[in-house]
């Protein structure tokens, strides 16, 4: 099923089927997950005028390759910002949360420009995009990924992080405007900060997941993107880390927080 396809079942209706091919191990992808509950924070809004300015998300559960319900309620309305909640259900219960806010821009005489400059890595072309490690989860088959500095994961690194550029494949994706929904779904393609520095094969999963949007996406769905992480600590079984993406024009499109478990 296409990206397209899910989200207009979402827009539609509160049940919604959730397509083959973006298991993280035994259940979905969390960027997918994600996704789907910005659809449908967008689609309840229903504002134009409105931009996404940040999104948090707790995974609560596992979110398993079935029927899922949907339900959003809008918390406050106000002239310049809208909030809104978004529930994931399965089996009676809340599996996954979303609180958005949108806004319009507003006249201010605040002006900063302190933005983490983007990493000047090789072109596309001069690289090499990453193959698909039969033991790697499914959903990676989704997008094409380029690691440009750091190590790939399960190497044994001594240090974490990486950074590359990465898309949709485009024999996956058909090419149109990229949508919040789409953005959340790619951005969280990236493996945890920490898995470089794993010696063998073991999972690490997002347990909530914060989103700042800074300048507005202007992307296609097979257009390439530049993305880094930062671990800023891990131990006792958790790590968190923050992790900026930009577009192929070095603009800022958004900044990334996330707490994730580690299980090695």
């Amino acid at each position: 099923m296409a990206l397209t396809h899910l989200y207009q079942q979402i827009n539609q209706s509160e049940w919604v089927d959730i397509p083959t091919g973006w298991l993280q191990g035994r259940t979905i992808f969390g960027g997918l997950v994600a996704g789907m509950l910005m659809q449908k924070a967008v689609a309840s809004i229903a504002d134009d005028s409105k931009r996404l300015l940040s999104v948090s998300i707790t995974f609560v559960g596992p979110v398993q390759l079935a029927k899922a319900k949907l339900t959003a309620e809008i918390l406050r309305q106000g002239k310049s910002v809208t909030t809104v909640e978004v529930r994931l259900w399965q089996d009676d219960a809340v599996q996954s949360i979303l609180l958005a806010s949108f806004g319009t821009q507003r006249e201010s005489s605040i002006q900063v420009n302190q933005e983490c400059t983007a990493p000047d890595y090789p072109s596309v072309e001069q690289l090499k995009i990453a193959q698909h490690h039969p033991l790697a989860p499914e959903c990676f088959k989704q997008m094409q990924m380029i690691w440009a500095e750091g190590q790939y994961p399960c190497t044994g690194a001594k240090s974490p992080d990486f950074g590359g550029w990465f898309r949709f494949d485009p024999a996956q994706h058909e090419n149109r405007p990229m949508h919040d929904a789409d953005l959340m779904v790619a951005f969280d393609m990236w493996p945890p900060g920490v898995l470089p520095m794993y010696k063998t094969m073991a999972p690490a999963s997002s347990l909530n997941w914060h989103l700042t949007c800074v300048h507005p996406l202007q992307a296609e769905l097979q257009d390439w993107l530049k993305y880094k992480v930062f671990t800023d600590y891990a131990g006792d079984g958790y790590a968190t880390e923050s992790a900026y993406l930009w577009d192929a024009n070095n603009r800022l499109i958004a900044i990334s927080r996330q707490t994730v478990t580690v299980f090695a």
